[in-house]
């Protein structure tokens, strides 16, 4: 084989060494190219491989082949495959020791509009986000996003803090980029298709991933993913976290790039919380308890000057009246965050039905929110 393409051939080495990305680069180090790796003879790719010689039956010509038919499979998608090689490919995520290869990129923006024009900034935690971390996360994004330098919001598209994350970024008009475990035409988890698409269309935000085309969401991949979070982002939020959970994994990634953590604390005894405390307890994360010193602590400058707003009582006496039963429950959700129907109606009086049909109206206000326990929180935003 001789003139290959450079992308067609780290496309085939992104491929056959993704899990072990840092051979990749020790391959491309020795050889000089990606073109030069795939050209070698079997024995002297044995050779340089060592104790992976294995995988020297992974770089053969089948594997360029591969690359050809997979990078036409992009621009049939409509997607773009971005070698380590070429200016678009995220600076931050270069300087770390383990980047991959190649990024397969979907966005209606160049990848610098993405990646360059605003510090990025990752967001992640528990899929199984309660009130407290809900209002928190948003209430988070929202203060960056009105910071002297707003930053680009990365998570990784699943349930939980990563969607929170990505829709109140897209609410605010900073730019998000969804890093996925899956090839790039394969939205996992599929609830968050529209998410996705809305992130695709929305100028300056990406849906990424180092992923072939048509790999599906095993658990393995999600570890891989999750160190891409952390090197695009030049520091990492971990809003609640149980002590295995994925988001303790994308905290060490940032600690091993000398990247910033952050973690907000919670109870004790919460195991949403454990993962955070634990990271604060052993010095790898900083403590957030104010979203105003965070953004001044992520380096984003002052929180800009906005008009103020009135306060809660303020707003639900103008749009319901003075007295009215929908102002009477929107503070009493203000005053007891994650307040269930029940206790609502054990605590007012009303009926099941009653509770129901005026947390909807609250809520298709947008001053409410209720989560699929019957869990209700004030929207951040509207107060």
């Amino acid at each position: 084989m001789t003139g290959l393409d450079e992308k067609t051939c780290l496309c085939a080495l992104n491929r056959a060494l993704g899990y072990q990305p840092v051979l990749g680069h020790r391959l491309l180090e020795y050889f000089g190219t990606a073109s030069a790796v795939l050209t070698q003879p079997r024995s002297i790719l044995q050779d340089a491989l060592g104790s992976h010689r294995d995988l020297a039956d992974a770089l053969g010509p089948e594997a360029v082949t591969w690359a050809e038919g997979e990078l036409e499979r992009v621009r049939d998608g409509g997607f773009r495959f971005i070698g380590i090689d070429e200016e678009d490919y995220p600076a931050l995520l270069r300087e770390c020791p383990d980047p991959p290869l190649g990024l397969y990129y979907n966005a209606c923006t160049p990848p610098t509009t993405v990646f360059d024009l605003h510090p990025c900034i990752a967001v992640v935690g528990t899929r199984d986000l309660d009130a407290y971390g809900k209002e928190w996360c948003r209430k988070l994004v929202q203060t960056m996003a009105q910071a002297a330098t707003p930053p680009a919001i990365i998570s990784g598209l699943a349930f939980g803090a990563d969607a929170v994350a990505h829709r109140t970024a897209l609410e605010q008009g900073l730019g998000t980029v969804g890093v996925m475990a899956t090839g790039i035409e394969r939205i996992y988890p599929w609830q968050h298709t529209d998410l996705a698409a809305g992130i695709v269309r929305t100028p300056g935000c990406a849906v990424v991933t180092d992923y072939p085309m048509g790999s599906a969401p095993v658990a393995l991949n999600f570890m891989r993913r999750n160190r891409i979070i952390a090197g695009l982002a030049r520091a990492t939020v971990v809003i609640e976290s149980k002590t295995k959970g994925g988001s303790l994994i994308t905290a060490r990634y940032a600690t091993e790039y000398n990247r910033d953590v952050y973690a907000l604390p919670g109870k004790a005894d919460d195991l949403r919380s454990q993962g955070c405390n634990f990271l604060i307890r052993q010095r790898m994360a900083d403590i957030v308890t104010d979203p105003d010193d965070l953004v001044e602590r992520l380096g984003l400058g002052r929180k800009a000057r906005r008009p103020r707003k009135d306060d809660l009582e303020t707003q639900l006496t103008r749009r319901y009246g003075p007295g009215s039963p929908l102002a009477a429950l929107g503070l009493l959700v203000g005053r007891r965050r994650g307040i269930s129907y029940e206790e609502i109606c054990r605590e007012t009086g009303w009926s099941w039905t009653e509770v129901a049909g005026k947390a909807a109206i609250l809520e298709s206000d947008g001053f409410l929110t209720t989560d699929l326990l019957q869990r209700c929180t004030i929207q951040v935003k509207n107060v």
